[in-house]
């Protein structure tokens, strides 16, 4: 039996110790699967909702063309900055009250932002907003690992789902929103901090709870969780498969930020229109809907995630491909090979759920993975923009872009492999 299996397997087996017990249990495992799902949709509408009124936003405030540069590179940071945290965060207060917290910034930033008055307001609230966004993106796939851990597939799956469906649904609709409401930008970007609001409210039950680890179901939630504290403490930088699922981490996101940032602009430069090159690009976010559900369920019957790695990056290069020949003639092929390419995100987040066997082995794993995979991925949209104005082309760009496919392949299919970073990691 392998690690993943053993770990999984002893996670699941307990009984649950009396009817009411389990009465207790099944109702509070509904109630998480309500506030992963909303905390889910609501981790990219404050980044997707922005770049829809990000002209807009600039006249109003004054904005000049580079401060606007550094708020589209603000996310990652915030990412990489604050998801550091999450783990002492939620040994110290639980991961469920941790994740409430997360929702109440993103409430509240999104609340103050469009009426803070000044570019420097502005970005502060941004700041709050994304400091909510990082922690929770990290406490996710614990929260899973704890409470389903024998559906970590399905419920990352359904996780990621969601969260590909709030990415382009915030796209899509923010200035018919705004419109509807009288076309001023501030109430276009407020409106989303309803359905920020709305996400809090299924994690209020859960904060004395502090994120009951179900692996555990005989004992009471802060004893189960004081146990978890107990494992051997893992040096997440001696592992080889920490550090690989990490530069993979870092390697997608920066192919989906290219992407996002990037791939309307080539296809208007090749002569497509421009509300047909924002379709393509909603084309190749929807992909991510159906196949974020689909790939963690197939991922978590393999022994080896490797060859689901080399399918997307194949994907990944015969799309960049394509862009660089023929970028108008096979536009809608293109997007939806991208689209399947950008998949690798949940795919990652599916196996930072395998690779640790223990809730604190999750978090420490997910905060290294996420925060050292933003960091990388910075760089990569501000090289694209270089390159394409001083090459004056999309040659160079696309050929970098094909090239950062290479090792992402290559990472992903060491971190693909059958072992847990509490064998390779754990302090003696």
């Amino acid at each position: 039996m392998s690690p993943t299996e053993r770990g999984t397997t002893a996670a699941a087996s307990t009984p649950e110790t009396t009817p009411g017990a389990g009465r207790t249990r099944a109702w509070a495992s509904r109630l998480v699967v309500v506030g992963i799902v909303l905390s889910a949709l609501n981790l990219r509408p404050a980044i997707t909702s922005l770049g829809a009124l990000l002209e807009e936003v600039r006249d109003g405030l004054g904005m000049s063309g580079s401060v606007a540069g550094l708020l589209t590179s603000v996310p990652p940071l915030c990412f990489a900055v604050f998801g550091i945290t999450a783990p002492r965060l939620a040994r110290r207060f639980g991961a469920s009250a941790v994740v409430c917290a997360g929702m109440a910034a993103i409430t509240a930033g999104l609340l103050i932002r469009p009426f803070a008055g000044s570019t420097a307001g502005f970005l502060a609230a941004s700041a709050l907003a994304l400091m909510g966004i990082a922690v929770s993106n990290v406490l996710m796939p614990v929260i899973v690992k704890r409470w389903f851990p024998d559906r970590v597939g399905s419920m990352t799956g359904l996780y990621s789902m969601a969260l590909a469906l709030g990415t382009s649904l915030a796209a899509a609709v923010t200035v018919p929103l705004t419109d509807a409401m009288g076309g001023g930008w501030q109430s276009g970007l407020a409106v989303w901090a309803a359905l920020a609001g709305a996400a809090v409210l299924p994690w209020l039950p859960l904060v004395r709870d502090r994120g009951t680890a179900s692996a555990r179901p005989r004992q009471r939630p802060a004893q189960a969780e004081r146990a978890e504290e107990r494992h051997a403490p893992v040096r997440i930088t001696r592992s080889r498969t920490a550090w690989a699922l990490a530069v993979f981490f870092g390697l997608q996101a920066t192919a989906a930020y290219i992407t996002m940032g990037w791939m309307p602009q080539i296809f208007r430069d090749a002569g497509v229109p421009a509300g047909t090159a924002g379709v393509l690009l909603a084309v190749t976010m929807v992909m991510g809907v159906p196949l974020a559900f689909v790939i963690p369920r197939v991922a978590t019957r393999l022994p080896h995630q490797g060859p689901i790695v080399l399918v997307l990056g194949a994907c990944g290069l015969a799309g960049y491909s394509g862009l660089y020949v023929a970028p108008a003639a096979g536009a809608w092929a293109w997007a939806l090979l991208l689209g399947v390419s950008n998949c690798a995100f949940p795919l990652a987040l599916t196996m930072v759920g395998m690779r640790a066997r223990s809730g604190p082995g999750v978090a420490q794993l997910s905060a290294f993975a996420q925060s050292t995979g933003y960091l990388i991925s910075i760089p990569g949209p501000l090289l694209v923009g270089v390159l394409y104005q001083h090459s004056g082309g999309w040659g160079l760009p696309i050929a970098l872009m094909a090239g950062l496919m290479l090792p992402q392949m290559a990472v992903g299919f060491l971190a693909g492999r059958d072992r847990t970073v509490e064998d390779e990691a754990t302090a003696r």
